[in-house]
């Protein structure tokens, strides 16, 4: 069973977040932090904007915070974002082996399905499993058991693409396999990412056979 994540694994997506979460603090006078980053990074809107709350000691509520965020998003998720290399031509391989394919992310739900469906990548999953939907974070080692659970397989038979530390190191403790995906956007955590992950790849393009 393969697990794949969807932002900054599958697509390129990270910036595009970079680029909200900058905007949005720049509108309250406040500069994009690493202690920002690490709070909202892969984590669901609802956790990421109760971080944010309290990391701005702002009044807003968190469905105003999360509705600035989708203005500021836009449709990017239908005309900005792209497939990184080799991903197509991996998934295809996959396919093509009879391999069985699912996808969790803790993307927003509108946005995954607008980008899954945009770049014609639906196709290859049985199924999409959303962390929002889950209530639970990608940071959480049960939730990749929860999701083998559901689909008939031991943690031990799945192998989980990532490019999160913190959804790589979940993944492993659950018991998976674990392929590291480089992103720029994660590019200063690559040597602990080598570190956890059972491989770690610049690219798809790296496991085309």
């Amino acid at each position: 069973m393969l697990i794949f994540d969807m932002d900054g694994t599958l697509i390129d997506s990270n910036g595009l977040w970079r680029d909200v979460d900058i905007a949005f603090l720049a509108r309250r006078g406040m500069p994009y932090t690493k202690e920002y980053y690490e709070g909202v990074a892969h984590t669901i809107f609802p956790k990421a904007a109760e971080f944010t709350r309290a990391y701005c000691g702002i009044e807003d509520t968190e469905e105003q915070i999360m509705a600035e965020w989708m203005d500021l998003a836009g449709d990017l998720y239908s005309t900005a974002v792209d497939v990184k290399p080799g991903v197509r031509a991996f998934l295809e391989q996959c396919r093509s082996r009879g391999d069985r394919m699912v996808l969790l992310t803790s993307s927003v739900p509108a946005h995954c399905h607008t980008a899954m469906e945009h770049l014609q990548l639906t196709q290859y999953f049985e199924k999409i499993y959303l962390a929002a939907e889950l209530r639970m974070e990608k940071k959480d080692p049960q939730i990749y058991r929860l999701v083998a659970e559901e689909l008939g397989v031991q943690p031990e038979d799945c192998t989980f693409y990532d490019d999160s530390v913190a959804a790589c190191r979940a993944a492993r403790e659950a018991g998976m396999e674990v392929i590291g995906v480089y992103d720029d956007f994660f590019r200063e955590t690559e040597e602990e990412m080598r570190q956890i992950c059972h491989r770690y790849i610049m690219s798809f393009e790296e496991l085309l056979s």
